[in-house]
Formats: structure tokens, C-alpha cells, sequence
């Protein structure tokens, strides 16, 4: 594959992004907190300008892009302090799957306001017995007539309370073999038996975690999304985007981080010395700016196999930049704030907060360690160890 550069239209999206990030800020981001508010405002201008659709089809309301475009927002935004975690769900998992794979009338009901900001979504997949485990997943799905029922639980699937509906991974019979097999469903808010309980997370975000039931939940037929004997290849054309995007999150952390200490370290003064001019000063932060740029190089390149379709290639490629990405933004993190010292830690550089959410990019949506598993097993070829 080529090296990945940039076109005008790219870099001036990027510019544009960029600067709608800096009118917030990461001010906005801890004030909204402090309120117990979400990002309404930066959210709705973004989906005005069209930087929330830019991956989803022109005809529905989109951009007509892709998910490099949509990575480059989120990146933008990230680096700016303030960035938009529903990106990740709304439209990089949700509105890819339904514009892949939905009938006509669930893209013109879902997509254009995917597209706006006017209408979000959530992805519901991990529960507390499988993790993300897609062939573990317990919550099922059976025919009733014309409707579908399903039953089963979700735990940490982000922004339930805000969303308008929520995607949900089940299981249906295959009706040859007997065995489960995942089909996705679109259950709206407020579907009887659909149930949700806020999570008290240890973690500041604007985006609240949630644990779901979902108590016969029936649902029409066209609830289903896609094919029901396709639901494997549905699922992973969601859970890559997911990935890049969770990379993009991370570099944009690390970025906002490691652009803080930079410029504490040219300014802040020892003996009449920019503290920046000493290599012990230096050198972590060159380290960790390598690391994120490599990390970038490695989403990039998943984000154009995304948009080129090779589903497997981007499987392979997304699992990577997101570890990379996750690694080198906990490094970054953890270098700029002790670049600050005591002042790494106060509400005025707002670095305080990233060390904890630097810590989510390792954990969600897949742990370190099962990237590792399938490098282990997909890419070298090694024994399957789990």
C-alpha cells in the first residue's frame, strides 16, 4: 500500500475542523462537566456544518466521504480538547452498518439525521458475561409471528439516555444447523420492555455508560437490519470503523496533551532556562510525538482499507492502529503531565482528567490484550491460545 498523502480537500477539512475545536476548547469540555451537561452545542454546530455525516452517502444528507474523513474530525476535535465520543457510535458503527446494509426505508429514516446530529444512535453489543465476544453473546432474538422478541442484557453501551435508538447485536437460530448467529436490531428508546440502569462510573465524561434489559422486547420485522444470515459480516463492518475511530479519539488526546506541554515547556522558566531546552525535558516528548505520528500512519491506513472495502485487510489493520494509538496515548499523556509537575494536575491545563480517559483507549473497545490475541492468531498464524 502507498503512503498516505493528504489531498488539499483533506487538509482543508482538517483546518476547518480544527478551528471549530479551538472555539470550544478544552474549557467547554470541563464546564459542560461541571454542569452535568454533554457537548449539545459543539454537537449540533458540527452536525450543522456536516462534519458528522462526512462518511455517510450524499444522497442521504452525508458527506459522501468515508471513514478517513470522519477519523479526521474526530482527530481535529480531539486535538482541540473537546473531543465527540458518540462519533465513534452514531455514525461510524450505526450509520455505516445501515447505509451498508439497511433496506431503503431504514437509511431514509435513520440516515439523514445520523447525518445532521438531529437523531444519534447507540451500539449495543458488550455484555457482562461475553465482553465483545460476538460468539458468546447471550442476548436472543426469535420469530414470533411478524414480530421479533428479544431478551437479554448490555452493559456499558454509551449514551443510551440520549439516543434515539440503539443498535443491538443478538443472536437468532440458523435454522439449518440450530446454532446462534448474530443479527443486529434497531430497538428505540422507548420500547416497552427495553430498560436501562445509568452506570456510576469513576470517570469524567460527558457521555453517560449504561446497562440495559431488554425484557420481551418485541420488535416488527423491519427492525432487523441487513440479512439474517449475514449478521458476522454486518457486525465487522461496524467493529472496524469502530476501532480506526477509537484510534482517531486517542491520537487526538495524545496530541492536545503532548501540544500542552510543548508550550509549558517553552515558556516555563527555571534559573532563567526554558525547562524545554533540557534533553531529560526533551526527549520523552519526542518519544512519545514519534509514537502518536506512527499510531497515525497505522489508523490512516486502516481507515482507506475501511473505505475501500477490504473488510479483512481493515480487520487486521484497525486492531493494530488501535492498540498503537491507545499505547502511545497513555504515554503521551503521562509525559505531559509530568512535564507540568504540580501544574499537570490542576484544572487549568486540563490534563488532570486525560489520565484517566487516556487509560479508556487501552481498555474499550477491545482490550489490549485481545488485539494482541488476534494478531497472535489472525496475522502470525499462531496457535488460538483463548
Amino acid at each position: 500500500m502507498s503512503v498516505v498523502i493528504e489531498t488539499e480537500e483533506h487538509k482543508a477539512l482538517r483546518e476547518a475542523v480544527a478551528a471549530l475545536g479551538r472555539r470550544y476548547g478544552r474549557a467547554y469540555v470541563t464546564k459542560a462537566l461541571e454542569e452535568g451537561k454533554g457537548p449539545e452545542e459543539l454537537w449540533n454546530e458540527a452536525g450543522k456544518l456536516g462534519y458528522l455525516g462526512v462518511s455517510l452517502p450524499e444522497e442521504y444528507g452525508g458527506g459522501g466521504g468515508g471513514i478517513y474523513e470522519l477519523s479526521l474530525v474526530l482527530e481535529e476535535l480531539g486535538a482541540a480538547g473537546c473531543p465527540l465520543l458518540l462519533l465513534v457510535v452514531s455514525p461510524a458503527i450505526c450509520g455505516t452498518i445501515i447505509a451498508r446494509f439497511g433496506t431503503e426505508e431504514q437509511k431514509r429514516e435513520w440516515l439523514p439525521g445520523l447525518a445532521d446530529g438531529s437523531r444519534i444512535m447507540s451500539f449495543g453489543i458488550t455484555e457482562p458475561d461475553a465482553g465483545s465476544n460476538s460468539h458468546r453473546i447471550t442476548t436472543t432474538a426469535r420469530r414470533d409471528g411478524e414480530e421479533w422478541v428479544l431478551n437479554g442484557r448490555k452493559v456499558f453501551i454509551s449514551g443510551v439516555d440520549i439516543s434515539d435508538a440503539t443498535l443491538i447485536v443478538g443472536r437468532t437460530e440458523d435454522a439449518r444447523t440450530g446454532k446462534l448467529k448474530p443479527a443486529l436490531f434497531i430497538v428505540p428508546r422507548d420500547t416497552p420492555g427495553f430498560q436501562r440502569t445509568m452506570l456510576d462510573m469513576d470517570l469524567a465524561a460527558a457521555e453517560k455508560q449504561f446497562e440495559l434489559v431488554l425484557d420481551d422486547v418485541r420488535l416488527p420485522a423491519d427492525a432487523l437490519v441487513g440479512d439474517e444470515d449475514a449478521g458476522l459480516l454486518q457486525l465487522f463492518a461496524g467493529l472496524n470503523p469502530e476501532r480506526v475511530m477509537t484510534a482517531a479519539f486517542a491520537v487526538g488526546m495524545a496530541r492536545y496533551a503532548l501540544a500542552t506541554a510543548i508550550g509549558y515547556a517553552k515558556e516555563r522558566q527555571v534559573w532563567k532556562t526554558p525547562i524545554g531546552a533540557h534533553q531529560a525535558i526533551q526527549h520523552p516528548l519526542a518519544v512519545a510525538h514519534i509514537e502518536v505520528e506512527t499510531a497515525k500512519l497505522m489508523m490512516q491506513k486502516a481507515a482507506h482499507l475501511c473505505d475501500a472495502g477490504d473488510d479483512l485487510a481493515a480487520g487486521e489493520a484497525a486492531n493494530m492502529a488501535k492498540y498503537a494509538a491507545g499505547e502511545a496515548c497513555v504515554k503521551a499523556v503521562d509525559t505531559a503531565v509530568h512535564t507540568l509537575g504540580g501544574n499537570g494536575l490542576t484544572k487549568e491545563f486540563g490534563l488532570a482528567s486525560l489520565v484517566n480517559a487516556s487509560r479508556v483507549a487501552r481498555i474499550a473497545p477491545v482490550s489490549r490484550e485481545m488485539i494482541l490475541n488476534f494478531v497472535s492468531h489472525q496475522t502470525l498464524g499462531l496457535p488460538k491460545s483463548y
